[in-house]
């Protein structure tokens, strides 16, 4: 095995983002995660006490991270509400074209960890969402939006749009490149509520 220098934790997290992705959940053992992070076994349960305490870091850091970034978005008033679903679009883009194994785990896991209600998953999820609902809304009331589209529907519709869109991309890279889905669902989505 090999030293590492630096941040064990960033490194035992990165490291089963890979293990997670190529394994699964369920397969991934810490000995594998240890072994590409370059730590002892005994080094990751100084971080964390099992694997689903990392899996639930990385989904906390993913969600708080986006909410961060989305509430930035959303209080800026120089731009209008198009612009900033245009922003938000990008943002959840760029994460998973930076990190295609986060897009499989997120594909794999996430919806699983909120089913049965593990950990602040759902918690930090559904703040993301209320918050780009939040773009929705204020669409609809500054009239550049569709004031009859049901914005819940729209919400859960989105959502299950891009698991699926970003499952496709995981399974074939190739025939379907993000950022010409990214155009799609911008176009989608902005002219389905005008």
């Amino acid at each position: 095995m090999r030293k590492r220098e630096g941040n064990k934790e960033k490194a035992i997290l990165e490291a089963a983002i890979q293990i997670f992705a190529k394994h699964g959940y369920n397969r991934a053992k810490i000995s594998l995660i240890a072994q590409e992070a370059g730590v002892a076994t005994g080094s990751v349960y100084l971080y964390y006490k099992n694997k689903e305490g990392i899996l639930l870091t990385i989904f906390d850091q993913l969600w708080l991270n986006c909410t961060r970034n989305l509430r930035e978005t959303t209080k800026r008033s120089d731009i209008d509400p198009s612009q900033k679903l245009d922003i938000v679009i990008d943002n959840f883009f760029d994460l998973f074209i930076a990190n295609p194994s986060l897009a499989t785990i997120f594909v794999n896991e996430q919806h699983k960890l909120i089913q049965n209600k593990r950990g602040n998953v759902a918690i930090h999820y559904n703040e993301f969402f209320d918050l780009a609902e939040g773009i929705l809304h204020e669409g609809v009331q500054k009239r550049m939006f569709n004031s009859t589209a049901d914005i819940k529907l729209l919400r859960h519709f989105i959502i299950g749009g891009l698991r699926n869109t970003l499952q496709q991309w995981a399974q074939q890279p190739q025939s379907f490149p993000l950022d010409n889905i990214r155009k799609n669902v911008k176009y989608f989505i902005k002219h389905g509520l005008k």
